[in-house]
């Protein structure tokens, strides 16, 4: 049985209490928000809209780009419109909401990249047989099971959050509802509780960036055998991934790891994966990818003859 709440909403500290300062961070985070959700839905477009992006590899990078979207939507609007809320408030079950679906795209995003280094590795390694063993049918798959992963990843925690009474007090120094704040709102003991959630969350995180750490030092050792021109084009893909799981996992990491009372500092990490990092993402994959920026020039062309006519 769920745990009795007397507690029915949750009231953010947010990022300042400053009133200029906030009114700066909302111009900024409206146009980051805003640079997110078109950079992403742009890559997402060029991938379905382009037969040259027709391979595994953008496949997948459609799907990650979708997750992005999804994931920073969690927070993101939320966030900016709070910049200009006098009460930071959240109910208790939109604080649920918001938890599940974070850790939901954040598990799915994990599991896609794990399934992009992977793809990387038979690329590479395994070139005569890409095409069968990454056929459009095992990719489906892949991305369904890091669909239900990021899900069961999600419901395992918020099953263990949810069972914790909330009698009082309601504020939370975050500006969204994440675990570590929340269970220090708890009215109980929640030690056991925190070791199950620091070893769901941070062995999913430790496990999945040593796995990808594994597959790129097998794809380097064997970059080895091949020729310059294969080096550098095997690199350059390979790069841009590497990239975002750095990106990604760095402060995921910390997080978990870190001593348990410096969340005043996890606010300034949350910001980094929750808005920079899906910034930084389509800016990386374009930038560094012939081919992408080739099919990005071809539809905005082919939108520019439309408005033409």
């Amino acid at each position: 049985m769920a745990a009795t709440h007397n507690v029915t909403e949750f009231l953010f500290l947010g990022l300042s209490s400053n009133p200029e300062v906030q009114k700066v961070c909302f111009v900024i985070f409206l146009l980051l928000y805003t640079a997110i959700v078109l950079g992403n839905l742009l890559i997402v477009l060029t991938v379905t809209t382009s037969r040259s992006l027709s391979s595994p590899m953008y496949f997948l990078l459609s799907y990650l780009s979708f997750v992005e979207i999804c994931y920073s939507s969690t927070t993101a609007p939320k966030l900016i419109l709070d910049l200009l809320a006098e009460r930071k408030v959240i109910s208790l079950w939109g604080c649920m909401t918001q938890l599940f679906f974070i850790h939901f795209f954040g598990g799915t995003e994990i599991f896609l990249l794990t399934v992009m280094a992977y793809d990387r590795y038979v690329a590479i390694c395994k070139p005569l047989n890409y095409t069968s063993i990454m056929n459009r049918q095992v990719c489906g798959v892949l991305v369904g099971a890091a669909w239900v992963g990021g899900f069961v990843h999600s419901f395992a925690q918020i099953l263990l959050i949810f069972h914790l009474p909330f009698c009082g007090p309601n504020v939370m120094d975050h500006y969204f509802c994440d675990l570590l704040p929340l269970l220090k709102l708890a009215c109980s003991d929640t030690f056991l509780i925190g070791l199950l959630i620091v070893a769901n969350g941070g062995t999913l995180s430790v496990i999945s960036f040593v796995v990808l750490v594994a597959s790129y030092v097998v794809i380097l050792f064997h970059l080895r055998t091949q020729s310059a021109e294969g080096r550098r084009k095997a690199l350059s893909t390979c790069g841009s991934h590497i990239t975002v799981v750095l990106l990604f996992f760095g402060p995921c990491i910390f997080i978990y790891l870190r001593p348990s009372d410096t969340l005043s500092v996890d606010k300034m990490v949350a910001i980094f994966y929750t808005v920079i990092t899906p910034l930084l993402n389509p800016v990386i994959y374009s930038l560094r990818n012939t081919e992408v920026k080739k099919a990005m020039k071809k539809l905005w062309i082919r939108a520019m003859k439309l408005d033409e006519k």
